[in-house]
């Protein structure tokens, strides 16, 4: 299985099974002589961590990061760093009735078509639990992009039901377990994802990340972009089937005179449709992305599928899972921001 690493000069891989003995992420690419601990990974692997509400999944899982190499007296030696994450509340039980069914939404079937053999543990590599990797790899790159750079992240629409954007407050995202920034939306959510979860199904969800303090100039023109990289980024999270930067799809709507964002001595710009990114180059701006997160997939309400040897069934999903996983994507989204955004720095640095 190829394409389990991500970057040009930060680059990371994942390794591990949703269900196996342990998970974890080697990346390369480091700078030596930055300070780097457990503790500065570990907020936000908490951040993401399942059982925190009963809108995650309720797999208990603490999630502490060991490092295993690259880190020395406390900084960075250049060498390739090494962390675990070690499984300690799996439940493969829960999956017995998986193991000759193909689970409708999910990897099972293209996965088994490709390799002819898939782990139904909670869909091993396919799971959202290898994510937990990417959220510590993000953390490291959050080092070295340093704290003039701030990446954000909130819950901006949960099924049908949107935040209010003149009530926006990054401060009362960080504040609930759903990552909303309207304070008045909590409760509209939680009553819903109560519906919902109630019912044995699940719903989608679309989160918001922002970038600032990004400096001019980051990116490569053509096919390097930094705007086509984070689209890149955002899509191979699980469950992702949507990106768009700036204005986005919203930009169809606008005339170009709407749409452009008009400058002035400084400098400064008028308005932000472009998201921060032009050219596919930074322009200093906030660089502003939204992305759509499918429902979970795995849903107590029947469903028809065909079995592995080809007969028609029907399959109902037992065992812990999300009402609405893009609640946990906030992290996620966060963490491949940052590891693009280190990318290019680095890139930008020995250009």
């Amino acid at each position: 299985m190829a394409s389990n690493s991500f970057g040009t000069l930060f680059r990371f891989t994942t390794w591990g099974e949703s269900h196996g003995p342990a998970i974890g992420v080697v990346i390369d690419g480091c700078p030596s002589l930055i300070p780097l601990s457990e503790d500065d990974i570990q907020p936000w692997l908490d951040k993401r961590k399942p059982g925190q509400s009963r809108f995650m999944s309720l797999r208990r899982e603490g999630d502490k990061v060991r490092i295993l190499s690259g880190v020395f007296e406390g900084k960075t030696t250049g060498a390739p760093i090494s962390l675990m994450i070690e499984n300690t509340d799996t439940r493969s039980k829960d999956y017995d009735e998986v193991k000759e069914k193909f689970r409708p939404g999910h990897a099972d079937y293209a996965w088994f078509t490709k390799y002819g053999i898939r782990d139904y543990r909670g869909g091993g590599r396919a799971s959202a639990r290898e994510t937990a990797c990417r959220v510590a790899a993000g953390a490291v790159a959050r080092k070295i992009l340093g704290d003039g750079i701030s990446i954000r992240g909130a819950v901006v629409q949960i099924g049908p039901n949107k935040v209010d954007r003149l009530r926006w407050d990054w401060d009362e995202a960080g504040n609930n377990p759903l990552f909303c920034p309207d304070a008045q939306m909590v409760s509209e959510w939680t009553a819903y994802l109560d519906s919902i979860r109630e019912s044995g199904s699940s719903v989608g969800a679309i989160v918001e990340i922002v970038a600032s303090g990004v400096p001019a100039g980051l990116g490569e023109p053509v096919y390097d972009k930094l705007d086509s990289d984070l689209a890149r980024a955002i899509m191979s999270i699980n469950a992702v089937k949507g990106v768009e930067i700036g204005a986005g799809f919203g930009a169809a709507e606008l005339t170009g005179e709407q749409n452009a964002d008009e400058m002035r001595s400084g400098p400064s710009f008028l308005s932000n449709n472009a998201g921060g990114i032009l050219g596919g180059v930074s322009t200093g701006q906030d660089i502003v992305i939204r992305f759509a997160v499918k429902p979970t997939p795995s849903i107590l309400k029947p469903l028809r599928t065909l079995s592995t040897d080809g007969q028609e069934t029907e399959i109902s999903t037992k065992g812990r899972h999300d009402p609405c996983v893009g609640i946990r994507a906030v992290p996620v989204g966060e963490a491949m921001v940052a590891c693009v955004l280190a990318d290019h720095f680095l890139r930008k640095r020995t250009s």
